[in-house]
C-alpha cells in the first residue's frame, strides 16, 4: 500500500449498509478507501453468494440425495459471504490506519522511530486483510468446484461466474498484499509468501473450474 494522500475519509458505515450506487460513488471518488482491497473483498462476498444461489437452486425433489451436501454449502456459503463483507469493511479501516501512521510527527528521533514503528503495524494489518480475502476466495471456490457436478444445470454459469469471481478476490488481493509488503522490513513481509504462491494455484483452479462450465455448455 503506497502512501495515501493528505485527504483521508473515514468510513461511515459498513458496506453491507451502503447502496450500490453510493458504493460506486466513493470508488470513483478521489478519496483513499474504498479502493481495490474492498473491491478484492467484494469479489469474494458475490463468489460467495452466487454458490449460495445456485446450491438454493439445487433443492428440487430430484436433489434428494444430494441435500445434505448442498444445505452444507449454503450455510457454509453464507457464512463467507458475510465474512467477506466485513473484511471489506476491515481493508478501509486498514487503509486509514496507514494513512494515519504516515501523519504522525517526526521532528525528533524518538517520534521517527515511533511513526516508522506505527507505520510497519499498520501495513501489517493492511497486508493480513487482503490475505485473509484469499482464504475466503478459496474456501467459496472449493464449494463452487463441489457444487458443479450436482448442482442445477440451469444455473450451471453462475458456478462459472462465482469461479470468476473468487479469481478476481485472489489477484487482486494479491497487488494489494505486494504492496504493503514491498515497505515493510523483509522479515516481517516473508510470512506473506506461502499465501502469495496459494493464489497462483487458486487462479489455475479458477480458470478450469471455468472451462468446466463452458464445456458442459458446449456438449
Amino acid at each position: 500500500m503506497s502512501q495515501p494522500s493528505t485527504s483521508s475519509q473515514e468510513t461511515a458505515s459498513s458496506f453491507g449498509e451502503v447502496t450500490l450506487t453510493q458504493y460506486l460513488s466513493d470508488l470513483a471518488a478521489k478519496i483513499p478507501a474504498p479502493g481495490g482491497g474492498a473491491v478484492a473483498a467484494l469479489h469474494s462476498a458475490q463468489g460467495a453468494a452466487l454458490v449460495a444461489m445456485v446450491a438454493r437452486y439445487t433443492t428440487r425433489a430430484k436433489d434428494a440425495d444430494n441435500r445434505p451436501v448442498i444445505d452444507r454449502i449454503i450455510e457454509a456459503a453464507d457464512a463467507a459471504r458475510l465474512r467477506s463483507l466485513t473484511l471489506a469493511d476491515a481493508d478501509a479501516a486498514a487503509f486509514t490506519a496507514v494513512g494515519s501512521a504516515y501523519k504522525l510527527p517526526k521532528s525528533t528521533e524518538e517520534e521517527t522511530a515511533t511513526r516508522t514503528a506505527a507505520i510497519n503495524a499498520a501495513l501489517l494489518e493492511a497486508a493480513r486483510v487482503p490475505a485473509a480475502v484469499v482464504d475466503e476466495a478459496d474456501e467459496v471456490l472449493a464449494l463452487a468446484t463441489q457444487l458443479f457436478p450436482i448442482g442445477n444445470p440451469n444455473v450451471v454459469t453462475d458456478i462459472g461466474a462465482a469461479a470468476n469471481a473468487c479469481r478476481a478476490a485472489a489477484t487482486t488481493s494479491q497487488l494489494n498484499i505486494e504492496i504493503n509488503v514491498a515497505s515493510l522490513p523483509a522479515e516481517a513481509g516473508d510470512q506473506f509468501a506461502p499465501v502469495l504462491l496459494r493464489i497462483e494455484e487458486i487462479a489455475a483452479r479458477a480458470d478450469a473450474l471455468h472451462a468446466d462450465v463452458i464445456h458442459s455448455l458446449r456438449g
